[in-house]
């Protein structure tokens, strides 16, 4: 019944060595993390009191569908928990999951509360992080339990559950989504149409460490455009509509129902303005 966490790194140490803190930290430790380092050159992993196994990737973007993927085929655990690098688990994240996933072949999503720009710069405690963290406005999660959500729009990879065997018969992630974009929505899709439910656990969950963000995310410009343009031809529909209109606003793109038109690519006044604009803890 044992568990095996899987993140991905990129540029991203100090995170990483807070995520790893918080394994550290739970009640019940994991089977195993599986790190897939996408660093042009290697990231150091601190060492940890359970087993570790660094995957390298190296990459000039972000091939977040096979990187995850990579890691899923490492792990041998019965359950697998993929939690982004930014993210410090509760202590009590890793038992819930384990009992969830035993009563429920399902994909399951543990709630999210933010944190602020210095709230884990001077120590931290999960005590501290509670009283500091803000859930998502957009995703409700039970007190404790779980609640069947029909929105797959609303699956998130920023962590998340599944049996092993689930995430085989699905397929993983779709590889054919490149770089940045669109792949968690695809796989929460799919995950509907094989049957699969989705659902929001309450009780302990993850932190999700502050970071400044590009708003819109312009420096995955081109890789949102064509992933967008995949998952039209898949599904019918248009995903990410908050990116693709905030780039129709600035006068980049054209978007209709039924056609996605290129008018020129961001440059750096746009992305200046967007980095100033992303304070935002979401």
């Amino acid at each position: 019944m044992g568990l095996t966490v899987l993140t991905l790194v990129k540029n991203r140490a100090t995170h990483l060595a807070r995520l790893i803190e918080g394994l550290h930290r739970s009640e019940v430790p994991p089977d195993g993390l599986i790190v897939v380092d996408m660093n042009e050159r290697p990231e150091s992993v601190p060492e940890t009191s359970f087993p570790c196994r660094r995957i390298s990737l190296p990459s000039d973007g972000l091939p977040l569908a096979r990187a995850r993927n990579l890691a899923a085929t490492a792990a041998r655990s019965l359950y697998l928990l993929f939690l982004d690098v930014d993210c410090i688990p509760m202590r009590g994240l890793i038992s819930t999951m384990i009992h969830t996933l035993t009563a429920h072949d399902a994909v399951i999503c543990a709630e999210i509360r933010y944190l602020g720009a210095d709230d884990t710069e001077h120590g931290w405690t999960e005590e501290s992080l509670l009283k500091s963290g803000v859930p998502h406005p957009a995703r409700r999660f039970p007190s404790d339990g779980v609640r069947r959500e029909p929105n797959a729009e609303l699956f998130w990879s920023l962590a998340f559950g599944i049996r092993r065997h689930r995430f085989e018969a699905l397929g993983g992630f779709d590889e054919e989504f490149t770089g940045y974009g669109a792949e968690d929505t695809d796989f929460g899709f799919r995950a509907r149409e094989a049957g699969a439910e989705l659902l929001f656990m309450g009780g302990p969950g993850a932190f999700h460490q502050y970071h400044g963000v590009v708003d819109p995310p312009l420096h995955h410009f081109h890789d949102i455009l064509r992933n967008a343009e995949r998952f039209r031809r898949k599904w019918g529909r248009w995903p990410m509509e908050g990116w693709l209109k905030a780039f129709e606003a600035l006068g980049l793109i054209v978007l209709t129902p039924e056609r996605l038109t290129c008018l020129r690519a961001p440059d750096a006044n746009d992305l200046l303005a967007a980095r100033q604009s992303g304070a935002s803890r979401f």
